[in-house]
């Protein structure tokens, strides 16, 4: 893949960051080494372009936006060079993420101390460009006080180590001469001309990060030029390696929760704490930001374990044994009087529970970004601190500030320990008035800070959100002196020009801002919990990140696989932001015939999980399906559209001769024509429709029609995977949903829910269909009958695309109320006396994507239990087929990636005799036809061959309930969950969308 990118999709991709602000670069360059980062940066030099050096992109200060030539560590450049144990340091790249690096030294039992809430996916390249520090600051510092040495690339192409430097060596580099020499006499200048303003002008707090740190030039501080580099974002130097210090792993660790009436009370109460211990944490956590937990129904389980109050302090304590940290917690109770049986107090020494606990905190930012209010709030003072002995004080007047601007209730938390305050502000950014407003606000609170003898930022650093208020802070010469620093390394600003020092203003180069006038176009989607706006739906993503994560959850497993931003929920939103226009300078200027945004689309898999993985719930999956939906109105689509998208039409014309179809579609020859018609990718083949349907079953079964008024009766969902490919699955839950009890009927007139012309984007004709099937229901949806889904894409588009699509129908919103899951309907309504029969086993079990994000998988995991299976829920994110995604030509390797990733080593890994669970078609093919040598099962088939004491031991089978089981050679054929076109059905395309209104 190419490492330099000029497109304007991905100039638009990196146009912002976490911040308010947004500048579109001039490229992008993405080094394969550190040697080409390094020769990038000479280019650019050689040209008199700008460079800015990214790692994560989380900066919520500007410092990661610019009209410049962007340099992405994070996708090569991300290597641990060397670790030495005994000296418990390292050396790394600047793209490793934190988690990633700590993953790699936990067989040392070390560490790197500081831990900022975007671990995951943050840089470390970043967190040295912005000293970032996190909750365990309170323990192991700044990232500047665990930074050993840095290799730095000074703009006119000096390279060089540098970290303490006694007299003696500084008499050595002078005396080499060149370029280097004059920066150390240059900086040894600075210092003795500004001695004792360096000395009097610095806060001294434990989260002062704004401002350079000259303050560590100083003799008393070793002369540390690589600390006094840290938190220049980029401004003086590009970073290519770091040598940094770590720190063992606490064995053990325990915590206390207290409870307080309000969050001024919390803070007046941390001198008194910080008395009595030494945590390793102390964060804060008000009522306001529990209040929108529960309205978002976010983090619920960490909030069930807070103590009662109307705010929390979360007291940690980390050391060697568990009695030793109990003692600390206990210790700071008697000194403060308090006990832990008090309603008010929590205690917990159970690590798991701990996270719980924590997990609210950390969770900040994306809770309090889009509160349900439908307010957006922003960055602009997030980050400010103050004494810690000051700090109720501090915030009593914040509090006033906000009551005279009109900025009501927003959440204050953060690292009280060490007096930083995390908060988010409703600025008017889309009206003069409103800008205009937030720059007398931060005006006025960076005097209200200084007043406290604090720090603007504590945490994210000054970019431009602060860069123009330095001189509140430190006055006008230590902000001269902070020039000359600027001007010693980079005479002629090109590095990162506008943070910091010769900032751009506060209120300037906004993301939105009073000229920001996007289109505002007509959609398919209602979007009804963004004002039915898609505007606003694509504004959810506020650059957070976590998309960028590399483990865990679901999101996004595009990103896992390519390490591209232009292909993270971030980057694609950001792209369709650009396509709403609004500035005159936007990177993409096609609208819904975007090249550009496709391009980024092409690899979303539609997953779902960014709707509930990302904190602000970007949904990603419905954004795609609106795009393809306007971008091909009216012209050809894709093949794949026309095959996949189609599938339930050839599903059910399948059933004119089944073998038939099976054997043209394996046949080598024929086979091979109709997926590359079909757009269909070579390394797929295509699945083996059933010799018999499930609903051909169901009819010769000739049951009698159960009432829809008898409450025993439920409607077993017919979907097109679970009728025409695993009938096996349908039946069975017809032989346990009637072993509980309940009286099945079955719909016998087609119906779809339109899942498959959903997600090709062709909307129209979804919505046709949705109809056709809410008219088939209608006499269950009228008596209130639940509606049973076995396939969770099919259910997830009846519990959230459905109402979304059809927002006005009343039968839509019924439906949605109605459907439940196979374990929802036998966890929560079966009679008192069922209990499922008992399996005895262990289970690996995946979760499909759409389940993670819109039904999640509570009532499984009971009914799993209940059934007495050992279930080990898989939490490794997509199976990498999602649907059409792996079939689709161009996208085996990328689908084949995000498998091996997690999913497909699980499953290796599982034991021998255990079952393997997956009631995804698309999970149950990519496991079946990936060369693991398992085969996975529906719930429902192991609860029904658990009722038949059929049981299959170490290669479980569909034997036992699938009628017209293919060959073993057949089924070994079989890949995901759609099926390619031969020629002959690829030509009766024509006929079968003429016929769909009739017949769906």
């Amino acid at each position: 893949m190419r490492w330099s990118r000029d497109t304007s999709g991905s100039r638009g991709a990196y146009s912002t960051d976490g911040s308010n602000y947004r500048q579109v670069p001039i490229g992008v360059v993405v080094p394969r080494t550190v040697e080409a980062g390094a020769h990038a940066v000479r280019v650019c030099a050689r040209f008199g372009v700008p460079v800015l050096s990214r790692g994560g992109g989380t900066s919520l200060a500007g410092q990661s936006t610019n009209t410049a030539v962007v340099i992405d560590w994070s996708k090569y450049c991300h290597g641990l060079v060397s670790v030495d144990p005994d000296a418990r340091t390292c050396v790394v790249e600047p793209g490793i993420v934190l988690d990633v690096l700590n993953e790699r030294l936990a067989g040392r039992r070390l560490h790197f101390g500081p831990k900022p809430s975007t671990h995951s996916h943050c840089a470390l390249g970043g967190m040295i460009g912005n000293n970032s520090c996190g909750a365990s600051a309170q323990a192991y510092g700044k990232t500047v006080d665990n930074v050993r040495r840095l290799e730095v690339l000074t703009y006119d192409g000096t390279r060089m180590w540098v970290g303490p430097t006694s007299p003696a060596e500084r008499a050595r580099i002078a005396a080499e001469g060149g370029r280097r020499a004059e920066l150390y006499a240059g900086l040894d200048r600075l210092v003795a001309e500004y001695l004792g303003d360096i000395r009097r002008g610095f806060p001294k707090i434990p989260r002062r990060v704004s401002g350079y740190n000259l303050d560590l030039l100083l003799p008393e501080n070793g002369f540390d030029v690589a600390r006094a580099l840290v938190g220049s974002e980029g401004t003086l130097v590009t970073v290519l390696h770091a040598e940094l210090d770590l720190v063992p792993v606490p064995e053990c660790q325990s915590l206390l929760v207290l409870g307080y009436d309000d969050i001024c009370a919390a803070a007046d109460d941390v001198p008194r704490l910080l008395e009595h211990c030494e945590p390793s944490q102390l964060e804060a956590l008000d009522g306001r930001m529990a209040q929108l937990m529960r309205e978002e129904g976010a983090y619920l389980e960490s909030l069930e374990t807070l103590p009662e109050g109307g705010s929390w302090l979360m007291v940690q304590f980390s050391g060697d044994s568990q009695d030793e940290v109990d003692e600390q917690a206990h210790g700071l109770l008697r000194a403060v009087g308090r006990t832990e049986k008090a309603g008010d107090v929590a205690f917990s020494d159970d690590l798991e529970r701990e996270q719980r606990m924590l997990r609210a905190r950390e969770a900040g930012l994306g809770v309090t970004a889009r509160p349900p209010d439908g307010r957006e709030t922003w960055e602009g003072w997030e980050d400010s601190a103050v004494p810690p002995e000051r700090l109720g004080d501090y915030l009593r007047d914040l509090k006033k500030l906000f009551e005279e601007f009109g900025y009501d209730h927003p959440s204050l938390y953060g690292h009280f320990g060490q007096g930083c305050v995390h908060t988010r502000i409703p600025f008017g950014f889309t009206t003069a008035e409103g800008v205009a407003d937030f720059r007398r606000f931060v005006e006025r609170a960076a005097d209200l800070v200084v007043s406290y003898g604090g720090s603007l930022s504590g945490e994210h650093g000054d970019g431009q959100s602060r860069g123009e208020l330095l001189t509140r802070m430190f006055g006008e010469r230590l902000v001269a002196a902070f020039g000359e620093l600027k001007g010693l390394f980079d005479p002629g600003n090109r590095m990162n020009p506008g943070k910091v020092v010769h900032p751009d203003p506060v209120d300037g180069q906004l993301r939105l801002g009073s000229s920001w006038h996007p289109a505002t176009p007509a959609t398919h989607f209602g979007f009804p919990e963004d004002e039915h706006s898609f505007d606003r739906a694509v504004m959810r993503c506020v650059g957070i990140g976590n998309c960028r994560s590399h483990s865990g959850g679901v999101m996004c497993p595009s990103y896992r696989a390519t390490s591209e931003e232009e292909h993270s929920t971030r980057g694609r939103a950001r792209l369709l932001f650009e396509m709403l226009g609004g500035h005159a300078d936007s990177a993409v200027t096609d609208g819904w015939r975007s090249p550009e945004v496709r391009d980024a689309l092409d690899l979303c898999l539609a997953c779902k999980g960014c709707k509930s993985d990302c904190p602000t719930g970007v949904d990603m999956a419905t954004l795609k399906a609106e795009f393809l939906s306007h971008h091909y109105e009216g012209r050809m689509r894709p093949a794949a559209h026309y095959s996949m998208g189609w599938l339930p039409v050839w599903a059910r014309l399948s059933r004119i001769a089944p073998s038939l179809v099976n054997s043209a579609l394996h046949a080598p020859g024929l086979a091979r024509a109709g997926k590359r018609l079909a757009g269909i990718d070579e390394a797929r083949s295509a699945p083996v429709f059933a010799r018999q349907s499930f609903l051909e079953w169901w009819r010769a079964r000739a049951g009698e029609e159960p009432d829809p008024a008898d409450p025993r009766t439920v409607v077993l969902w017919p979907d097109t995977f679970s009728t025409y490919f695993h009938p096996s699955i349908a039946i069975s839950a017809v032989r346990v949903l009637e072993d509980a009890g309940f009286r099945v009927a079955v719909p016998t007139r087609p119906v779809c829910c339109g899942l498959t012309w959903i997600s090709t984007g062709q909307l129209p004709l979804a919505k046709k269909v949705l109809h056709r099937t809410l008219g088939v229901l209608r006499p269950y949806l009228e008596a209130g009958t639940a509606v049973i889904g076995l396939e969770p894409s099919c259910t997830a588009v009846f519990r959230s695309d459905a109402p979304e699509l059809l927002p006005a129908d009343q039968d839509v919103q019924r439906l949605a109320g109605q459907v439940r899951t196979f374990a929802e309907q036998l966890v929560r309504h079966a009679p008192a006396g069922w209990r499922p029969p008992r399996l005895d086993r262990r289970a690996t079990v995946q979760t499909h994507c759409h389940q993670h994000a819109v039904m999640k998988s509570d009532a499984d995991r009971e009914l799993m239990r209940r059934a007495r299976l050992d279930a080990d829920v898989l939490d490794e994110g997509c199976c990498g087929l999602a649907g059409d995604f792996g079939f689709e030509r161009g996208h085996h390797e990328v689908s084949m990636a995000v498998a091996e990733q997690g999913v497909l080593p699980a499953v290796r890994d599982a034991a021998p005799g255990s079952l393997l669970l997956a009631d995804g078609f698309s999970c149950r093919t990519q496991i079946e036809e990936s060369g693991t040598g398992r085969r996975a099962l529906h719930l429902a088939e192991a609860l029904a061959l658990g009722l038949e004491g059929t049981l299959p031991g170490e290669h479980p089978e569909r034997a036992a309930v699938r009628p017209g089981r293919p060959s073993r050679a057949a089924r070994w054929a079989t890949a995901a969950g759609a099926t390619a076109l031969t020629a002959t059905a690829a030509t009766a395309a024509g006929l079968a969308a003429r016929r769909l209104p009739r017949r769906p």
